[in-house]
């Protein structure tokens, strides 16, 4: 398959939609973890790429430029943990698209497994920690996986979101080992990471995005 650059900022501003309307959602999951703010923290942090996207980016048409100023951006509107991470998985994986005004499978695929590396180098969290990594790390692997047999990214990046979920759900069962939460203990059971439950919210989206792509 192949985007447009207009088509990767569509799915920006689709994530700008999507986590408007998780806010709540996400403060609710931290509430029961953390500070209570991880839906408004997004939010600032997704409201400053949206207004990125309305002007500097405008009329851009190197894919590498806008992935790169969507992570800075980000970073300098959220001051907590999450705002360097992102950065860093937009601005790593910018270098598969370097100098490209359409992205074809492979750059695609790669975009995604660096993304997933940069955040993962970023933040030094392992599968069990229960955090993003437990969404994000399966999701690289089953995406590699798939895409090593297939050379098909919309097939192998349906699988790896499916990844992404069983990921997520699994943090339920999960004791916190990062940040505050991990205080709480036992306590800390029976919850997604709302970091967890908002990175699949992002792959999710990312997938709709090119499917509705792909039937236009």
């Amino acid at each position: 398959m192949k985007i447009t650059a207009a088509e990767f900022k569509a799915f920006l501003k689709n994530v700008v939609t999507m986590i408007e309307e998780q806010k709540d959602y996400l403060c609710e999951l931290d509430r029961k973890l953390g500070d209570g703010d991880h839906g408004v923290t997004m939010s600032i942090g997704w409201q400053a790429v949206n207004e990125k996207l309305d002007g500097e980016l405008k009329d851009e048409q190197d894919c590498s430029r806008i992935s790169i100023l969507a992570g800075r951006t980000f970073l300098s509107a959220v001051g907590s943990s999450v705002g360097p991470l992102y950065a860093t998985g937009f601005m790593r994986g910018a270098k598969a698209f370097q100098g490209k005004l359409e992205l074809g499978d492979q750059e695609l695929k790669d975009f995604w497994v660096a993304f997933v590396d940069g955040i993962k180098e970023r933040g030094k969290a392992e599968v069990g920690d229960k955090t993003m990594i437990d969404t994000l790390h399966p999701a690289a692997e089953s995406l590699q996986s798939n895409f090593a047999h297939t050379n098909d990214f919309v097939a192998s990046f349906t699988e790896a979101v499916k990844a992404a979920e069983l990921g997520m759900e699994s943090t339920k069962g999960l004791l916190s080992k990062r940040g505050r939460s991990s205080r709480l203990g036992e306590r800390s059971l029976g919850t997604k990471d709302p970091g967890a439950a908002s990175s699949y919210m992002i792959l999710n989206t990312f997938l709709t995005t090119i499917k509705s792509a792909q039937t236009v």
